[in-house]
């Protein structure tokens, strides 16, 4: 008996060590999120990280087994370069990274740690991915916008404010999709007989100077482009807005939510939990160049009638029956 409990015991001896470096194995599974637009206080970039905390659970993903470690950008594109050089040397399993600057960056750095986008609105121009339904390489993920974006976005905007004669533009310079979506802005506005004038901005500074310089024009109304300066900057913006009494139109629902007049855009919340499922799939062993690039499904269209007030504005019915979201 003492001899099969020895040679029992020699069993369990041997197979804890497997049994171990399983679970190590599972627990060295690890995921950077590189959020570059928000700071760790800013309610949107919380949300997000929430919906995509929340699907990797239901998806079996144990906090036990799995860390991820978040950098936060602020809206500052030199710190957000820092922090995805971190992640890289840091080598997690997988990256999820929301917007083109950061992605950027992270594909200069990397063609081997699997990445997956949110809040990126040109991948195939942007040379992020081969095609949408075949990305290839180290990349996939969630498209915002097509490539018409622009168009929509003055369209929804001019129907709001009929009486709209000139539109400008924030545009960052160097950021790809922006180029795309201003050449989409200036055919959709030939085509309705008013003007669109882009006011490139880099920094928080030329946002202020851009915005009171459209402003001097009557009769114009302002198309704000997606991208960390004017998502962290947007409290400013908002407040320029109402100073000079400039309708302006937005990328996502947050930006009414927290001031903005109008907004048009994706749900992102469902893109971070559809990446959440992408990740799950990746860490299972799946290539990230075989999970095709995800379009939106359904844009959103939130109305913030207090601000439409306090600008003098009488939104149309037609317009306030079409909002999915009308805050009062």
């Amino acid at each position: 008996m003492r001899r099969r409990e020895f040679i029992a015991g020699l069993g369990g001896a041997a197979a804890w060590p497997l049994v171990a470096r399983g679970q190590q194995l599972a627990r060295a599974q690890r995921i950077g999120v590189l959020l570059a637009a928000y700071s760790s206080a800013d309610q949107p970039g919380t949300a997000r990280v929430a919906a995509f905390l929340t699907e990797l659970r239901r998806l079996g993903r144990r906090d036990d087994v799995i860390q991820i470690d978040y950098r936060w950008g602020a809206g500052n594109t030199e710190v957000a370069k820092s922090l995805a050089a971190e992640l890289v040397h840091s080598l997690p399993d997988a990256i999820v990274v929301a917007g083109d600057p950061a992605l950027v960056e992270l594909q200069r750095l990397t063609k081997a740690i699997p990445i997956v986008f949110t809040q990126v609105s040109d991948p195939i121009d942007s040379g992020f991915v081969a095609s949408l339904a075949r990305p290839g390489g180290n990349i996939t993920g969630f498209q915002n916008f097509d490539r018409e974006m622009g168009g929509k976005w003055l369209g929804v905007l001019l129907e709001a404010v009929p009486r709209l004669q000139h539109f400008g533009a924030l545009v960052i310079p160097g950021t790809a999709p922006h180029g795309v979506f201003l050449s989409s802005t200036e055919m959709a506005a030939a085509s309705r007989g008013v003007t669109v004038k882009a006011a490139n901005v880099r920094d928080v500074g030329e946002v202020e100077r851009a915005i009171t310089a459209l402003a001097s024009e009557p009769d114009t109304g302002l198309i704000v482009f997606p991208h960390p300066l004017t998502i962290a900057n947007r409290a400013l913006i908002h407040s320029l807005a109402a100073q000079h009494r400039l309708p302006a139109i937005y990328p996502y629902k947050y930006f009414a939510t927290d001031g903005g007049f109008l907004a048009y855009g994706p749900d992102q919340i469902d893109q971070w939990r559809g990446a959440a499922g992408y990740v799950d799939r990746i860490l299972r062993g799946e290539k990230p160049g075989e999970l095709p690039v995800q379009t939106p499904v359904k844009y959103e269209t939130v109305l913030n009638l207090k601000t439409a007030k306090s600008l003098g504005l009488d939104v149309p019915p037609s317009l306030l029956a079409r909002a999915d979201e009308v805050i009062e």
